[in-house]
């Protein structure tokens, strides 16, 4: 740092800092680039991976839940859980992901983005340690076990797709942020096969080993986060710009600090910040003090919602019920064929994060939540049919509803759950509102979790009809009210929210502009 207190990037950019405003007020021109021959951002996306492994961990519990109902062992320790007690067991990770919410954004804004993830991490392991330990309160450590895990699950979970938002260059973010939910697929296959491992043991370490197993995935990320550069746009919100434009010369630019779209880069990062601690505000109240923020906390709400509770949570936690339902009773046979569904989500869903940017986002949402309403009729008519008749057709054909209903609903979720919100937020909210996605997608969950399993014992297949109308409505809000937000750079975003009020670089010439035209046509009204 120079005597004046002010870095030599703070001086550079303050000296050109009209040149980049006038440019940008069209927009930032992002170069294209094949990552795998940039060096620098080849470097980068193979450390990326370790922040996916963030989204493993609620993908793991969702599959782990159906593994060990399949279980006798399991079923034998805790006395054989059902109705709203087997909906404690399967909520209570959802409960401590919604009390993430009172913490997770100040860890990523505070401590920085790896440092929130390493909170949360920690938390994980201590939830897993409960869990698999020999107690004499069983259901209290394991309930509690579970609290803990979905706690740092979210704590981490709110920091980890930041980073990889606001490390990745504009080109590839939408493909990068899609991908990384889609992850959760990566969870829910090893549960699922861990657990198919274990299923024919009988002793019980047939489910304390899949549980335990819990922590492998989170040990890994620990032991790699801090190879990560930290995020530039957090680096600069704490005027620590020159480590800022470091990490963004070394990735987006080869280590050329004079290429002159990384300059750019840095200097609609650094206004924007600028423009925002000038202008707003950042209690939790800001999200209802303008109709941009309203609209972004609507459309988190609505995703948050509709990522858990379109038909998905059904099979995510309670297979083991439906599958009964249809006459397919064995354990090895129902653990297969939840082995096998993981895998062809993950594969259905990994292969549309890449036409994340092809395709729009609103267009893969609309796309999955009629593909979700069409096969899930189709799923309930033939329950109501093997329910009616035991006809075993009816029910082979249920098994293939649910992957086709699985296939089309790859198209958006879980990809676009975390990406989507949290393209949307500016830099000063972001934090804060994917909080709040975690929270309410977590909220939605316990929802769901509570009222299937009661839904499912009490009414069987004609549940089903309360998914299809949320279906009707899901595909009716994301036509009407769903933004597209592909193309404009991560600042650039703010604008299809807010307008020219934007806190985005170039406001300042837009200011001007308006002012101009107003003080023109005052002079026409007294001429």
């Amino acid at each position: 740092m120079e005597k004046d207190g002010h870095s030599k990037v703070e001086a550079q950019y303050e000296a050109t800092s009209d040149d980049y405003t006038h440019e940008l007020q069209g927009g930032l021109h992002v170069p294209e680039v094949t990552w795998w021959r940039h060096p620098g951002l080849r470097k980068l996306y193979i450390m990326m991976p370790i922040l996916f492994l963030g989204s493993t961990i609620n993908g793991y519990d969702g599959s782990l839940l159906n593994g060990l109902q399949t279980m006798e062992p399991w079923q034998a320790y805790f006395n054989h859980p059902s109705g709203s007690r087997l909906g404690l067991f399967t909520a209570i990770q959802n409960i401590g992901g919604v009390c993430a919410l009172f913490f997770s954004s100040y860890a990523a804004d505070f401590f920085g983005r790896r440092g929130g993830v390493t909170i949360g991490l920690i938390i994980i392991f201590l939830g897993t340690i409960l869990q698999v330990v020999p107690a004499s309160d069983r259901e209290g450590m394991f309930i509690g076990g579970r609290f803990l895990v979905g706690l740092g699950s979210n704590l981490a979970q709110g920091s980890a797709p930041l980073l990889i938002l606001e490390l990745a260059y504009p080109q590839h973010r939408g493909k990068l942020t899609t991908m990384y939910n889609t992850l959760w697929y990566v969870g829910s296959i090893v549960a699922a096969w861990t657990v198919f491992g274990t299923v024919n043991f009988t002793t019980d370490k047939a489910w304390r080993i899949p549980v335990g197993a819990q922590a492998i995935m989170p040990f890994i990320q620990m032991a790699f986060i801090w190879f990560l550069p930290e995020s530039p746009r957090w680096l600069c919100s704490k005027d620590r710009p020159d480590e800022a434009f470091a990490v963004l010369v070394k990735y987006h630019a080869n280590g050329n600090a004079n290429e002159h779209f990384v300059k750019a880069e840095f200097h609609e990062i650094q206004e924007t910040i600028r423009l925002e601690k000038l202008n707003s505000k950042h209690g939790w109240t800001v999200f209802l003090k303008t109709p941009g923020n309203r609209k972004r906390l609507l459309l988190i709400a609505l995703v948050s919602f509709f990522s858990q509770c379109s038909g998905n949570g059904l099979v995510s936690y309670y297979l083991h019920s439906i599958l009964e339902s249809v006459g397919i009773t064995s354990s090895y046979n129902q653990s297969l064929i939840n082995g096998g569904l993981q895998i062809w989500s993950f594969l259905v869903a990994l292969a549309f994060s890449f036409l994340v940017d092809k395709l729009g986002r609103r267009m893969l949402f609309m796309t999955a939540a009629v593909g979700m309403l069409i096969s899930f009729s189709i799923w309930t008519g033939c329950s109501a049919v093997y329910a009616q008749t035991g006809n075993t057709a009816a029910g082979s054909a249920v098994i293939a509803m649910i992957f086709l209903f699985y296939g089309v609903a790859g198209f958006a979720w879980p990809g676009l759950t975390v990406a989507y919100c949290a393209e949307i937020l500016p830099f000063n909210i972001r934090a804060k509102g994917l909080a709040i996605n975690f929270a309410l997608t977590a909220s939605a969950s316990v929802f769901n979790q509570y009222v299937n399993p009661i839904g499912l014992e009490d009414l069987a297949w004609k549940f089903y009809f309360v998914y299809i109308a949320i279906l009707v409505i899901e595909c009716l809000c994301i036509w009407f009210l769903f933004v597209e937000t592909r193309g404009p750079a991560l600042e650039e975003i703010a604008r299809l929210f807010d307008g020219d009020s934007a806190n985005v670089a170039g406001k300042q010439v837009l200011d001007v502009k308006s002012s101009s035209q107003k003080g023109a046509m005052q002079e026409l009204e007294f001429a």
